[in-house]
Parts: structure tokens; C-alpha cells; sequence
């Protein structure tokens, strides 16, 4: 993507997404992990840290999954007989994320080209639910409906963890921290990936998003219990809680 960044009403535009991501999947992986200097690897392990561990055949739902970073956190976290069913929106991470699926990991993990707000995965799907770093990309009426499709896909007593970049308001370094995502980033991204601007809508993601507070209140308000995180002064946040039963 070249030239100006779109309205605030196109950010989050799902064929607007689907579009970014297709672009960004041949980097995606390693330039998150060397942009956060391996804050990324980190705090998707902190996040399925905040599960606990399933059962024997538990079924797991990874939302806006990627190219599968979270998958090796939550298959050292499952047992042997737990399967993954992942979810994106874009065929670009689709692709390099089958890619991914080798012999040792085909059996236990089905990728599905879809959008996790219109997801038909049935009810009562999920012994738990991840996702990790797809919230920024959804307006406050989308995680309205996304925490309503995580409610229709848990499992009663099932559990869920949710991390995403944020804003950290209120933190001493804030200043240095939005002028890296806001200057510093873009200028690498085109000096090294051939003038490209896709990576850049983190800044404006981030900014837009703030943090996970709204889908807390989301979550809540669709009856699930939900506990607030903060990482590293609030760079990320998470929220993490069940399903009564």
C-alpha cells in the first residue's frame, strides 16, 4: 500500500483487512518478532499462560490466528489428544499458515479461510479460545460481535485469553514508545521492504484501539468473566477469563 493512510471508516473494513494481511503474510512473521525485539514471542506465551490446561480431546479455537505463532505455545500447553481449529480472514496468512502444517502438526490443527466475526463454526464449539494480536484491526461495535461469537462458541466452563498491542497511556516512556510504532517503524518498513506501508497501520491501529478495556466490557456484558492484564507498562493488555457453567 502507497500514498496516504486510509479514513478511520476503512481501517476496519474486513475486505480492507483481509487485503493488508494478504500482503504483509510472506514477512509477517519474522518483522513482528524483530520490530517488538521478541515482545511478540513473549506475550503469546504469557497469553496461553493464562489458560488452563484442557483436558484430554479438548477442542481449542485460535481466532485471527495467522501463520500460526500461538501453535507451538498452546500445543507445549495442550495434551497430546487436544486438536487447534484456526481462523483468518485473509488468503495470503491461509496459505503460508498450511504451509506450516507438516506431518507433525497436519493431525492436530485445521486452518480455516474465514472471518471471525461470521464464523459458522458451530455452538458450544471451544474448550478454550485464543487470539493474539487481531483485536486492534476490529471498530468498538465489531468486538461488540466478536465477544458475541466467543460466547456462542464456548463451551460451558470453557476458558478464553485475548492479547493485543496496545497504547500504554499513563507510562513515563509513552512518548519514545509512539514515536518508534509511529516514525521509526515506517521508515525501516520502506527502506527495507521495498517502500512498503502495510506495517505502518500499527500505528494507527494501536492509537484507535488504546487497549483491551472495551472488549472487556464486551465480554462482560455477553455474561463471560473476565480478568484485565497489562504487559510491560501496558504496551499490551489481555483479558482472559470463562464461561460460567
Amino acid at each position: 500500500m502507497t500514498g496516504l493512510l486510509p479514513r478511520d471508516d476503512t481501517l476496519y473494513d474486513p475486505a480492507f483487512v483481509a487485503g493488508l494481511f494478504d500482503r504483509c503474510a510472506s514477512n509477517y512473521r519474522w518483522w513482528s518478532a524483530i520490530s517488538s525485539f521478541g515482545f511478540t514471542y513473549i506475550w503469546r506465551r504469557q497469553c496461553v499462560r493464562l489458560l488452563p490446561r484442557p483436558g484430554p480431546g479438548a477442542v481449542i479455537v485460535d481466532l485471527m490466528a495467522g501463520t500460526g505463532e500461538l501453535w507451538p505455545h498452546l500445543l507445549r500447553h495442550a495434551p497430546d489428544l487436544a486438536t487447534i481449529t484456526a481462523l483468518d480472514i485473509s488468503h495470503g496468512m491461509h496459505l503460508h499458515a498450511v504451509d506450516r502444517l507438516h506431518s507433525a502438526r497436519a493431525t492436530r490443527i485445521t486452518h480455516i479461510e474465514a472471518d471471525a466475526l461470521t464464523t459458522d463454526l458451530p455452538e458450544h464449539h471451544a474448550d478454550l479460545l485464543t487470539a493474539s494480536f487481531g483485536l486492534k484491526t476490529f471498530s468498538p461495535e465489531q468486538q461488540a460481535i466478536l465477544a458475541r461469537q466467543i460466547a456462542r462458541l464456548l463451551k460451558p466452563g470453557g476458558h478464553f485469553a485475548l492479547i493485543e498491542a496496545s497504547d500504554p497511556h499513563g507510562w513515563a516512556l509513552r512518548p519514545l514508545y509512539r514515536a518508534y510504532i509511529d516514525r521509526v517503524l515506517p521508515l525501516i518498513e520502506r527502506l527495507f521492504l521495498r517502500g512498503a506501508q502495510d506495517f505502518t497501520m500499527l500505528g494507527p491501529y494501536t492509537r484507535n484501539f488504546r487497549d483491551c478495556t472495551h472488549m472487556a466490557a464486551a465480554l462482560r456484558a455477553e455474561g463471560l468473566t473476565v480478568t484485565f492484564h497489562r504487559h510491560f507498562f501496558g504496551c499490551a493488555t489481555s483479558v482472559s477469563g470463562h464461561k460460567p457453567a
